[in-house]
């Protein structure tokens, strides 16, 4: 029976689209991404702040994104808050043409003090711990008198960059991965609370880290180093023993790598002590500047502006 002119053309649609896909280098079979931010996006990175040397390392990053809007950089705390105020740069970001933009908090976790800070600035929270928002008003930091649109983004947490950037700097001091052991180690907050949402988020990063570099075993804790002294020191004591027992467990000395933003006084001078005399490998290198950290902003990015924007101010 021939076939009538619409079963006809319904026959050839699967060749149609094919012919379509291969013309415009598309593979039909895996899932495709959504259009990323144009120039009107501007992007700003916003991270803790700390002395001349530790903002470069965060400055430089932001060189190494690739986006086609604007970008600024802003800190929450030391020399480089008042000197790049959140409302300054969001006012020059405006300048050079953003019509909308995505702030990037540029810290481990996004169940942060320092977390909610950003989240005030943009609008999306009118509550702030009186210390958090004495920070900000020591540094002249505002809210930003603006009317375009401001999406927040999520901070590290467990994005896949975050593990590959620790499976690099975990690989450089290793001999044979699959025979030795991997602790990582972070800052943390204080609160029980938040310690254990950053756990929730850092055991998964644990575990891609593994699996992307194939040691034996791999540990995470948080040394809270703003905690009181005697918390600080329990907990420095529990990762010293989980070292320890890491040690027990292959008979070679343990890799130990920090996870932080930047290099600072943390992973210089404060680890080195609290780890001192136990078998590890140590460098000390944070995962700023490797590249991935540039690519987790760009994806970020393009998460963010399929978000809502924040209410404004």
């Amino acid at each position: 029976m021939p076939l009538s002119p619409l079963s006809r053309a319904l026959v050839r649609l699967p060749l149609l689209i094919l012919c379509f896909c291969a013309t415009a280098n598309i593979d039909p079979l895996l899932p495709q991404a959504s259009a990323g931010p144009d120039a009107s996006v501007g992007v700003l990175i916003m991270a803790h702040g700390g002395g001349a040397e530790w903002n470069a390392q965060v400055e430089a990053v932001a060189r190494e994104v690739h986006l086609p809007g604007p970008i600024g950089v802003s800190f929450l705390m030391g020399p480089g808050a008042a000197a790049g105020r959140f409302q300054d740069v969001t006012q020059d970001l405006v300048r050079r043409g953003a019509h909308e933009i995505v702030v990037i908090p540029m810290l481990v976790s996004s169940h942060s003090g320092h977390y909610e800070q950003v989240r005030y600035l943009v609008g999306g929270t009118d509550s702030l711990d009186a210390e958090m928002r004495q920070h900000l008003e020591m540094s002249g930091i505002t809210r930003a008198p603006t009317d375009v649109p401001i999406r927040l983004a999520h901070a590290m947490d467990d994005a896949p960059e975050v593990a590959e950037a620790l499976a690099a700097r975990a690989l450089a001091l290793a001999r044979e991965p699959a025979a030795e052991a991997l602790f990582i180690v972070g800052h943390g907050p204080s609160s029980s609370e938040a310690y254990a949402a950053w756990m929730d988020n850092l055991r998964r990063v644990a575990d891609t880290v593994r699996a992307r570099s194939g040691f034996r075993t791999v540990l995470v804790d948080l040394v809270k180093d703003d905690a009181s002294a005697p918390v600080r020191a329990e907990a420095v004591q529990r990762i010293r023993e989980l070292i320890q027992l890491q040690h027990d467990l292959t008979g070679r000395d343990v890799i130990v790598v920090p996870l932080l933003v930047a290099s600072g006084s943390l992973n210089r001078q404060k680890l080195p002590a609290d780890l001192a005399g136990l078998p590890i490998r140590y460098s000390g290198e944070a995962m700023l500047p490797h590249p991935a950290m540039a690519r987790w902003v760009e994806a970020r990015v393009r998460e963010a502006i399929k978000e809502p924007p924040s209410p404004l101010p």
